[in-house]
């Protein structure tokens, strides 16, 4: 790799699933009150998110490309069917919480951006399965150390209200900033999904 291509911009990216602000603001509710325990920090209601590919690093140069990869998936409805108990992953010591949603769509458009974007070189597909899932939690690290802190609380089960089938509203591209405070989010570009 030349001087030039280490000194170009980058950008850390990733695709994800976006769910309705309504939807975003009862499991950021929820969630405020079933996980309040000292070493635990709620994610901002409006990071939630359901991933479909993370890509790390990027050049700037090569966001339209991404773009034109959203463009060429077209629309279509994903619906999103949350587990009724919320997932600590791992479970003996969580890093983070998670609403775990049963989604054939989701697992479908993923596969097909994993494999149109990995045809590009733009990302490297996982060898384990894709999961979807909304995490709504993380838990601070221990000080000094790398390990998560432990966490007082059972892992609770969601309301029945919440254990409903609920639609993304759109895929996006998002830019990673990270900040002391925790990732900013930026969306480059979105692609509206049928209901």
């Amino acid at each position: 790799m030349g001087r030039d291509a280490e000194r170009e911009p980058h950008a850390r990216l990733f695709v994800a699933l976006d769910v309705a602000a309504e939807v975003r603001d009862e499991l950021a509710d929820w969630a405020a009150a079933a996980l309040a325990d000292p070493a635990i920090r709620l994610l901002p209601r409006g990071s939630l998110h359901v991933t479909l590919c993370f890509l790390g690093s990027v050049p700037e140069r090569r966001i339209p490309e991404i773009e034109a990869v959203l463009d060429a998936l077209g629309p279509r409805p994903v619906p999103l069917a949350p587990a009724p108990r919320l997932a600590a992953k791992p479970p003996s010591r969580p890093r983070f919480f998670a609403v775990e949603l049963s989604s054939p769509a989701a697992i479908e458009l993923q596969a097909e951006l994993s494999a149109a974007l990995g045809a590009r070189g733009l990302y490297e597909p996982e060898q384990r399965p894709y999961w979807p899932h909304l995490t709504l939690a993380k838990v601070r690290g221990e000080r000094g150390k790398r390990r998560p802190q432990r966490v007082r609380i059972e892992v609770p089960e969601l309301p029945d209200g919440l254990v409903r089938t609920f639609d993304s509203v759109r895929m996006a591209l998002y830019r990673s900033i990270l900040r002391p405070t925790g990732a900013e989010y930026i969306p480059l570009a979105t692609c509206d999904l049928p209901r």
